[in-house]
């Protein structure tokens, strides 16, 4: 049996511990562009989601590419989203590291009243020893819960990244590292205003554990 079928049969949140809470799914989202004078593939188009109108799935069938001055640009985006339809997330250039992430539980936990309980995979940022003093302190208001690896379908998150790269970065290309940020962020805040759309990444077959 796979990790993932194992997972979902012997752990579904809410079961294990208080429900007191919120629960939050954890996605990263790499973004990188080549812009040069030729026709280059751009960053791939995922699989369909069901996120109402922002469904990528004619999006499949073909290849995006972008035109440019031979630079290279990119960032990464960090995001949690809950079955409630709420949404957090961090746009950055740097790489991610111990560091941003921290940087961004931080942040969460701000922001969020009630207790959080975040279903994240097993990136070495996550489970760096760097930030267990800080999860130690903070054990009351945040608790990590890790999926089995090579198991991106158990993420409802992976959607919000498909849906973005997609959308946020494949329907206008952008002329440069900021041009893409603020292409990405002000996607994500939209997308934060529609609670309908967010809810929606939760009805996958896989993820419907997290419901």
């Amino acid at each position: 049996m796979r990790a993932s079928g194992k997972f979902l049969d012997r752990y579904v949140p809410g079961r294990e511990v208080n429900p007191v809470g919120q629960y939050f799914n954890l996605g990263e989202l790499p973004l990188e562009l080549a812009r040069k004078p030729s026709v280059l593939p751009r960053l791939s188009s995922g699989t369909p989601s069901a996120a109402g109108r922002r469904s990528t799935s004619s999006a499949l069938s073909r290849t995006p590419v972008v035109f440019g001055s031979g630079k290279r640009f990119g960032c990464n985006m960090i995001s949690a989203i809950t079955n409630r339809g709420r949404l957090y997330f961090f746009v950055f250039e740097e790489k991610f590291t111990w560091r941003v992430f921290l940087r961004f539980l931080r942040r969460l936990v701000r922001q969020v009243r009630r207790k959080v309980f975040l279903i994240l995979d097993g990136h070495s940022a996550h489970k760096a020893k760097d930030i267990q003093p800080w999860l130690s302190r903070n054990r009351g208001r945040l608790r990590l819960f890790f999926l089995p690896g090579y198991s991106p379908e158990l993420n409802p998150d992976e959607l919000l990244n498909q849906d973005v790269k997609s959308n946020a970065v494949g329907r206008r290309p952008p002329v440069d590292a900021e041009d893409l940020m603020s292409n990405v962020r002000g996607y994500v805040r939209s997308t934060q205003r529609m609670p309908h759309v967010v809810r929606s990444f939760f009805d996958g077959e896989h993820v419907r554990y997290a419901r």
